[in-house]
């Protein structure tokens, strides 16, 4: 997942591992929770052994930029190769069970918009079904157990469900705009970053901007 979302993001503009990892966490949300430097640059020197990216310019790094407890170094940008183009494009194109998972749906997701139609629907779909074993099973708990569980462990299990009946219910909007050709729909509140109108939850690994 960290390499298609390398590859997605240089195909928008060269970078280097600062930007790169500002930009994971502005794309993927929580799931930067997983970007670390430790996993940042081994994969960016496998990316470039491959051959699917390359060394750019090297610039001067500013203090901030610079990680801690490392020396100040000037920032080495990588652009895509040709081949890391082909490399993005076999890897987008793929709907496995990983895809269907929290970490590889949310980044699957963010580069939706370079997916063709048929990709997005499997990826969609075998999303929902994940999403609804995963309700089905929460309802099995509260259904046999819940007398047993404790008050916060109940709680704890009826928001679990909330959470997978809300994600349903936007998956299916979703597929029925895909099955339209329509684009989700972005909110407008008069305002740049407008909040959204509707319960439905954001991508995974995306944060909720909380109502008023």
């Amino acid at each position: 997942m960290l390499e298609l979302a390398i590859l997605g993001l240089l195909q928008e503009a060269p970078m280097h591992g600062y930007e790169l990892r500002k930009e994971l966490a502005a794309k993927l949300g929580a799931i930067r929770a997983a970007i670390s430097y430790g996993s940042l640059y081994p994969t960016l020197r496998r990316l470039q052994a491959a051959g699917w990216i390359t060394e750019a310019a090297e610039t001067p790094a500013t203090a901030e930029e610079v990680p801690a407890l490392t020396s100040r170094r000037g920032r080495v940008v990588y652009t895509i190769t040709a081949e890391g183009k082909e490399r993005f494009a076999q890897l987008i194109a793929q709907a496995g069970p990983e895809t269907y998972d929290d970490t590889g749906f949310g980044v699957h997701f963010a580069f939706f918009a370079r997916t063709d139609q048929a990709t997005r629907l499997r990826i969609l779909e075998g999303r929902r079904r994940k999403i609804e074993e995963r309700r089905e099973g929460l309802r099995d708990v509260l259904g046999r157990a819940a007398e047993r569980l404790d008050a916060y462990t109940l709680e704890l299990q009826r928001h679990g469900l909330d959470a997978c009946e809300r994600e349903v219910r936007w998956l299916e909007e979703l597929i029925a705009n895909e099955r339209s050709g329509r684009a989700p729909t972005v909110p407008h509140s008069g305002a740049a970053g407008g909040r959204r109108e509707d319960n439905s939850p954001p991508p995974p690994g995306a944060s909720r901007t909380e109502r008023p």
